[in-house]
């Protein structure tokens, strides 16, 4: 599954991850790739909570990203 994780600077340094689709999923890192990797934890345990209380989970994205310029 994918899905969007934003990060964000935050004031002491920390790079804050957030997934705008799984209300609450929120993680940290003290560089791009701890958060990355921290957040896609915390969505793996997420998804498993909704899953295991017969929530619904949110759809997976499909998505292209494309750079210009």
């Amino acid at each position: 599954m994918k899905y969007r994780v934003i990060l964000e600077p935050d004031e002491d340094g920390m790079i804050i991850a957030s997934v705008p689709a799984l209300p609450g999923c929120i993680s940290q890192g003290e560089s791009r790739m701890e958060a990355v990797n921290n957040i896609r934890d915390a969505v793996q345990g997420y998804v498993a909570s909704l899953k295991k209380h017969g929530e619904p989970v949110p759809p997976s994205i499909d998505e292209e990203i494309i750079e210009v310029g």
